[in-house]
């Protein structure tokens, strides 16, 4: 077994600073994080003002028992482990020590140059979202964490966008039909969506090109859509849809088409690893669907599932809501920092015994979600499609 034990001096210093992406709010560690991690003999420091936007206060860490720092710069410079939600920008790589561990979304396949700094700078990265989705991570895996929130968040930004009820309304005026919800990609995001639709009255379907999900839509009470296609592996690995063949392609988006255009909410939710989104909506069946219906395309920050959407906006394209939310996440920013803290202690819990941190690199887990350690690339994941 090649296990590579950090050492140290006395306890492993644990560092957590304010996230400076654009419209970021989330923080990587909640003040029940910090208690976990001080009774496993670690010690913490927040920069000031690090959970704010997530409401967590000072006080809250500062209760838990960490050390709160009013200078950035301090944080990185002592931590021997810093965990974030976005991958730190170069500035902040720079100021770290060699040897450093890094814990946060670093997304290796779209950020080759980012690699490349955190080898040259000597920091043993480990990326959330390269975390293999096997039953003993699933503790740890924050991008389903994160992708259930957006797929809640859509079904809700779908609702308030409509000019129409979602439920059936029987009133002495009348009675007003459900609306009609199509969910494009059924996977944890496309599930909550249908789940949140439901309960919400609308009349929910849902396509995929996995026939393996069907059982799952219709559990949630959503008619599943079929589009007869030739190719038998439609999953990847990952547990991902993979892209199909032009032929495929062709025929799903007949069908699809179909169903957009008697829909009044499109939510799409449709990503390929290390790919741009792949087109399921084209302009053509945008401007064929009724005035006043919607589009959530939760895959915007990948380029989006729709042909029209322009990502981080949201406006109307011939009568069509076209929405294509950012960092949907970031906006239940309380709930998700608590999820994503856990999914990183469960994490820790791996990594850590003893005040060392040992990364075994014949331990599924760890050796893929470690992209980079000592100048060099580690995890088998990356390395096979960085190729």
């Amino acid at each position: 077994m090649f296990t590579q034990s950090m050492r140290m001096e006395d306890t492993l210093k644990v560092g957590v600073c304010k996230e400076l992406a654009k419209g970021e709010a989330r923080v990587a560690l909640t003040p029940e994080g910090v208690e976990k991690l001080i009774s496993l003999g670690l010690s913490v420091k927040i920069e000031t003002g690090a959970g704010l936007l997530s409401s967590y206060s000072d006080d809250d860490y500062s209760a838990a028992g960490a050390v709160i720092d009013k200078k950035r710069q301090s944080v990185l410079a002592d931590c021997d482990l810093l965990l974030a939600v976005q991958a730190p920008d170069a500035d902040t790589i720079k100021q770290l020590k060699s040897g450093t561990l890094l814990v946060s979304f670093i997304w290796p396949l779209q950020n080759r140059e980012y690699v490349d700094l955190l080898m040259k700078q000597q920091v043993s990265a480990l990326a959330m979202d390269t975390i293999p989705r096997i039953s003993r991570a699933q503790s740890m895996d924050a991008l389903s964490s994160m992708s259930n929130i957006a797929g809640y968040k859509a079904a809700l930004l779908g609702a308030g966008n409509l000019d129409k009820y979602l439920p059936m309304m029987m009133t002495a005026a009348g009675t007003i039909p459900p609306a009609k919800v199509l969910v494009l990609g059924a996977g944890v995001a496309g599930l909550q969506a249908i789940a949140t639709a439901k309960r919400l009255g609308a009349v929910v379907e849902a396509f995929d090109v996995r026939p393996v999900v069907k059982e799952q839509v219709e559990s949630l009470g959503a008619k599943f859509v079929e589009v007869p296609i030739e190719e038998d592996n439609t999953e990847s690995k990952g547990g991902y849809a993979k892209e199909l063949s032009d032929r495929n392609k062709e025929k799903q988006r007949e069908v699809i088409h179909e169903h957009v255009k008697k829909s009044d909410i499109v939510i799409t939710t449709a990503l390929i690893p290390g790919r741009p989104a792949p087109l399921l909506i084209t302009k053509a069946m945008v401007e064929d669907m009724k005035a006043g219906s919607v589009i959530v395309d939760i895959a915007a920050e990948q380029g989006g599932n729709c042909e029209v959407t322009k990502p981080g906006e949201t406006y109307h394209h011939h009568g069509v809501v076209v929405m294509g939310p950012l960092n949907i996440p970031s906006t239940l920013a309380f709930h998700a920092s608590k999820l994503y803290s856990k999914n990183i202690l469960s994490l820790l819990s791996l990594l850590v015994k003893d005040g060392m941190a040992n990364l075994d690199f014949d331990d599924e887990i760890i050796a893929n979600a470690t992209v980079t350690h000592h100048g060099e690339l580690i995890s088998p994941f990356v390395k096979e499609n960085l190729k």
